[in-house]
């Protein structure tokens, strides 16, 4: 009786264990990847996960982040329809997996390029095949040369992680800045993983003065944007946090500050709802409280 026991167990962990990839290919089985061209050259497309950048050209495909391992095929159908091939380059913008899930399959054939710190999270990850780390690291910026332009990778620091990359296409007027931009919606903040409020709101700035005021601006997440909407992402974090922290001074709970929040209300969206943002904007109080 043990041994049939035993061997029904292990019957039953194969077929979960076997499911699991199933089950994570089923998610995004209704996905669909769709194409925005921005200009001649660039493009962004979005399915499921981080807005995906693309430079497609004489001298290849280069593409900005990659979204979920399960959706590589369906990006790189994408990518075909373009007229381009499997990516030559490919960018992260930061380590999660919703900008970093399909580097496993498209390093195979091309060359990753990010900040140190991804890879060294990336690293930390377990059973990470080689293949979906990045070759080529940095610590402030880089530059490439590709399709007759020139991209400029610059490191935004202690923002959405420690290591957020923007791509500024300098010839074709468009910028990448992953998760440095929720467009119309309240960003996530990885606090354990390097990033801050003070941080994200630098680096808002940062964009805001040194880019051409009629750039083209591809977000982490959300629609095309331009600096008008990272403007005003930027002047709601900051109308956003300066609520929350007088709400805490005046001793109020979660509720009666989500309450002061209310013009704020259509700001929380998905993952990161007004009661998710809340708990940011205090974890980052006591982290700021802590490092004083």
């Amino acid at each position: 009786m043990k041994i049939f026991s035993t061997l029904r167990l292990t019957a039953l962990t194969s077929v979960l264990l076997a499911s699991q990839p199933l089950a994570a290919a089923d998610r995004f089985a209704d996905v669909n990847i769709t194409t925005q061209q921005v200009t001649e050259n660039v493009y962004m497309l979005q399915g499921a996960g981080g807005n995906i950048g693309v430079s497609s050209g004489t001298d290849g495909t280069l593409i900005i982040d990659d979204q979920f391992a399960s959706l590589a095929g369906k990006i790189e159908s994408a990518l075909r329809e373009l007229g381009g091939d499997r990516p030559r380059i490919v960018l992260n913008t930061h380590y999660h997996g919703d900008h970093t899930g399909g580097n496993a399959e498209f390093g195979r054939t091309g060359v990753i390029v990010a900040h140190n710190n991804v890879r060294a999270r990336l690293l930390a990850q377990d059973e990470l095949p080689p293949s979906a780390l990045p070759l080529v690291t940095y610590t402030e910026s880089v530059t490439i040369h590709f399709n007759g332009d020139e991209l400029a990778l610059i490191h935004l620091p202690q923002g959405h992680t420690d290591g957020d990359t923007m791509v500024w296409f300098k010839k074709a007027n468009v910028l990448h800045m992953g998760d440095q931009l929720f467009n119309g919606a309240l960003p996530y903040i990885d606090l354990p993983s390097g990033g801050s409020v003070d941080g994200y709101i630098s680096n808002l700035r940062q964009v805001i003065r040194n880019m051409p005021s009629d750039i083209k601006v591809i977000p982490g997440h959300g629609p095309l944007a331009d600096i008008a909407a990272v403007a005003r992402s930027l002047q709601v974090i900051e109308d956003t946090r300066r609520i929350v922290v007088s709400g805490m001074e005046a001793g109020k709970d979660s509720a009666g500050i989500a309450e002061d929040l209310g013009d704020y209300a259509d700001w929380g969206q998905g993952f990161i709802s007004i009661d998710r943002w809340i708990g940011i904007i205090k974890a980052d109080q006591a982290q700021r409280g802590a490092l004083k």
